[in-house]
C-alpha cells in the first residue's frame, strides 16, 4: 500500500494553544512537512485546493512548485484540483509546467470542489458544476495528449488547431477522480479508465463502499479489465500513540475544535463524541497495531492501494508531528506495504541536458 500525506492548508486557531499562525508561517510549514515526508519515506505529498477561509490552499501549483524545488523523490499530488472552477487550458499550462519542474513526479486528483465562496468567485453553481467538471476534464485530458487541439464546448471559447505550451514531462499524467458520494465523478472515471480516490472522510464506511462498488461495476461496463481498476481512499484524521488511550486523549482537543467548527457553520455532526468518531469513521487514531488493523479492515471492502493521512488542525508542534510520522513509518507503513501490493506512483524522470548546443559550439553561433 502507498501512503500519501495530505494538507488542505487549514489555518484556524490551534486547538491546544488557541493561536492562529500567520499565513507566512503556515505556508512555510507545509513545505517543511513535505520535505520531512520525503525524508521519512512517504510515497506522496498532496496539497488540496480551497477558495475560502480558513484554507490557504487556493493556489496548489504554486505551493507544489516550491515543494518540487525542495524535494527530489516524493510523488506530488493535488487533493483535489477543482477542475470545475478552472479554465482547462490554464490548468493544463500550470500543471504541465509543474510536471516539468518536478521531473515527472506529479499526479492529479480532480473534482468539482465545494464551499460557498466558489460560486461567488467563479460563477459556478450547483446546477452546472458537474457539467463543468466533466467538460473541463474532457478538454484537459486531450490537451495532455495532443500537440494541437480543435475543440468546442459550453463553458469556454472553442479551440481551433490550438497549441498549448510547454509540453508536459509525462505523456500522459495519471489523473484520479476524487469523490465523496457522487456518482457523477465515478462515471467519468470509469468511462476514461482512470483511478478513483474516495474521500472516505465525513461518514461511516457504507456510502463510500457503495460508491467504490459502483465504480468497479461501471468500470467493467465500459469494457475495462476489472483487474486494472485502481482505488485510493482518504482518512478522516490521524493521530498515533503507543496506546489507544493516549492517542484518544491527545486527539480529544482537536476533535472538540472540529465539533465547534461544525456548530459555527451549521454543519451536520455525524459522530457526536471522539470515541464514536474513532470507532466508526475512517480516522486513524490509536496505537500502531490498531491503525494497521483498521486500514486492513477497510481494505477488505474497498480493495484500495493508496491512502492519505492528513496534517491539518491537529494541535501538534513540529517536533510532535515528526514523532507521529516517524512512528507511523516505523511500525504501520511496513505492515501495510507487506499486506497490500500496490502499483507504482509517478517517479522522477532523468533530467534532460542543460543545453542542446554541442559542447564546443560558442554562445551566439549562427547556423
Amino acid at each position: 500500500m502507498k501512503v500519501l500525506v495530505l494538507t488542505l492548508i487549514a489555518n484556524g486557531p490551534d486547538p491546544v494553544t488557541g493561536r492562529t499562525p500567520t499565513p507566512n508561517a503556515r505556508l512555510h510549514r507545509v513545505v517543511e512537512n513535505a520535505v520531512l515526508a520525503e525524508e521519512l519515506g512517504f510515497d506522496g505529498y498532496a496539497v488540496g485546493e480551497r477558495h475560502e477561509r480558513p484554507f490557504l490552499s487556493s493556489a496548489p501549483p504554486v505551493v507544489l512548485s516550491h515543494i518540487a524545488a525542495r524535494t527530489s523523490r516524493i510523488t506530488l499530488f493535488t487533493g483535489v484540483t477543482t477542475l470545475a472552477l478552472l479554465d482547462p487550458v490554464r490548468a493544463y499550462e500550470d500543471y504541465a509546467t509543474l510536471d516539468q519542474l518536478a521531473d515527472g513526479r506529479l499526479e492529479l486528483i480532480i473534482g468539482k470542489g465545494n464551499g460557498a465562496a466558489q460560486a461567488q468567485l467563479f460563477a459556478v453553481t450547483t446546477e452546472d458544476q458537474w457539467d463543468r467538471n466533466a467538460e473541463g476534464y474532457e478538454l484537459f485530458r486531450r490537451l495532455w495528449r495532443e500537440e494541437r487541439t480543435t475543440w468546442s464546448g459550453r463553458f469556454r471559447p472553442p479551440l481551433v488547431d490550438a497549441e498549448t505550451w510547454p509540453p508536459p514531462r509525462q505523456h500522459p499524467i495519471r489523473v484520479w477522480h476524487g469523490s465523496a458520494t457522487s456518482r457523477e465523478s465515478v462515471e467519468v472515471a470509469a468511462r476514461y479508465g482512470d483511478p478513483l480516490f474516495s474521500a472516505n472522510v465525513t461518514n461511516p464506511i457504507e456510502p463510500y463502499a457503495e460508491l467504490i462498488a459502483y465504480y468497479r461495476e461501471r468500470w467493467a461496463a465500459h469494457g475495462h479489465d476489472p483487474a486494472a481498476a485502481l482505488v485510493g481512499a482518504g482518512t478522516a484524521a490521524f493521530h498515533i500513540a503507543r496506546t489507544s488511550q493516549q492517542a484518544i486523549e491527545e486527539f480529544r482537543p482537536a476533535y472538540a475544535a472540529r465539533l465547534a467548527t461544525a456548530e459555527r457553520f451549521g454543519l451536520p455532526v455525524v459522530f457526536g463524541t471522539v470515541e464514536d468518531f474513532v470507532e466508526r469513521s475512517s480516522a486513524l487514531v490509536g496505537s500502531p497495531q490498531q491503525i494497521v488493523d483498521k486500514v486492513l479492515r477497510y481494505h477488505e471492502v474497498f480493495r484500495h492501494e493508496v491512502i492519505h493521512i492528513g496534517l491539518d488542525g491537529d494541535g501538534l508542534t513540529p517536533r510532535q508531528q515528526r514523532e507521529q510520522l516517524e512512528l507511523f513509518q516505523a511500525e504501520v507503513a511496513p505492515a501495510l506495504r507487506a499486506a497490500v501490493p500496490s502499483r507504482p506512483l509517478a517517479g522522477a524522470v532523468p533530467r534532460d541536458p542543460d543545453d542542446a548546443r554541442p559542447a564546443d559550439e560558442p554562445v551566439g553561433a549562427s547556423a
